[in-house]
């Protein structure tokens, strides 16, 4: 691998972060921002977390095991545009008032599977380290990231919802079919 590897991958992970924040702060997100923002992030967040998993078949199907170094790095990327699009709709679509983000998550079931993917991302981000892996253990450490396969799921099925409701099914469809 090549020693810019990394460095450009972080690049080229942090770009629509940097557009989307810029796009806000010029108001160039539209008659929606927040809504914009959060979408955008969420956008992100699930094509991130589509690339970490394709990693390991284009691994196989492109003789490069370098690849697999990139795993870790887009996955936590994945996770802070996750982590990203939950707080811009807690802030900016519910005001960070906690009762109605209760509310609208137990009203709608589409943020309802949200949260529960994000929930389920958290411990994945927080044993993404070598040391948790140490502390784990390899075996019980593996087993635990075999979660990111639910929360893929789960945030397929949140990104289908949403789209549905709009009839916009051909991203939500393109998602699924990569990660099947």
């Amino acid at each position: 691998m090549h020693p810019a590897g990394k460095p450009l991958a972080h690049v080229l992970c942090a770009l629509p972060l940097a557009w989307l924040v810029g796009a806000l702060l010029t108001q160039s997100l539209g008659p929606n921002p927040a809504e914009a923002l959060i979408r955008g992030l969420g956008d992100w967040g699930l094509r991130g977390l589509v690339l970490t998993l394709a990693i390991t078949p284009l691994r196989v199907l492109l003789h490069q095991p370098g690849l697999l170094r990139f795993r870790r790095l887009l996955g936590l990327w994945s996770f802070a545009y996750v982590a990203l699009h939950l707080t811009a709709y807690a802030v900016f679509d519910q005001g960070l008032v906690i009762h109605d983000i209760v509310r609208d998550v137990l009203k709608r079931p589409f943020i309802l599977v949200g949260m529960l993917s994000f929930g389920l991302m958290l411990p994945l981000a927080l044993t993404s380290f070598n040391a948790a892996v140490r502390w784990l253990g390899g075996r019980r450490w593996q087993t635990l990231h075999r979660l990111v396969y639910v929360v893929a799921a789960l945030a397929c099925v949140h990104f289908w919802w949403i789209r549905s409701a709009k009839n916009h099914l051909t991203d939500p469809f393109f998602h699924a079919l990569v990660l099947a």
